[in-house]
């Protein structure tokens, strides 16, 4: 007897394979290193506040970076990473939205507008690196036949 697989099932398991082998360009220094780049001047909540930060910004940094290696199929075949950065500009919105409220209800950082806004615009900017590096990373390896 023979066992009947979907096309979803297949499709998740090549995705899955696709993000393992493209997960193998991020190191952890790199991860760490960046979130002090952009955060590293806030001093909130002392240490262990730098240490949830860290974790959470390094989780949604991932998200990102796969998101952009997964919309570098688009670049791949003749758009520019401004038309593909379209395509995806909703998650990517989802993803700084998850991050500034992460750190905003974990932060206690107050009522300031000026640093909301600032940090607001440092999360998108954080979010456009990782998916900017994750295609530029899956175009990459499209390009030399390793997807």
């Amino acid at each position: 007897m023979n066992v009947i697989t979907t096309l979803r099932e297949k499709q998740k398991a090549k995705q899955i394979k696709y993000d393992r082998k493209i997960l193998r360009e991020l190191s952890i220094d790199i991860l760490k290193s960046r979130v002090q780049e952009f955060f590293g001047s806030d001093r909130m909540s002392g240490d262990y506040f730098n240490d949830v930060l860290e974790e959470a910004s390094c989780d949604v940094a991932i998200e990102a970076f796969l998101l952009g290696a997964n919309y570098s199929k688009f670049g791949y075949y003749g758009e520019t990473m401004e038309e593909a950065r379209n395509r995806s500009s909703k998650e990517e919105k989802h993803l700084s939205d998850t991050l500034f409220n992460f750190i905003l209800y974990w932060g206690k950082v107050g009522d300031n507008d000026m640093h909301n806004e600032s940090l607001y615009y440092r999360c998108e900017a954080y979010i456009e690196a990782w998916w900017k590096d994750g295609f530029e990373k899956g175009e990459k390896r499209r390009k030399m036949r390793l997807h």
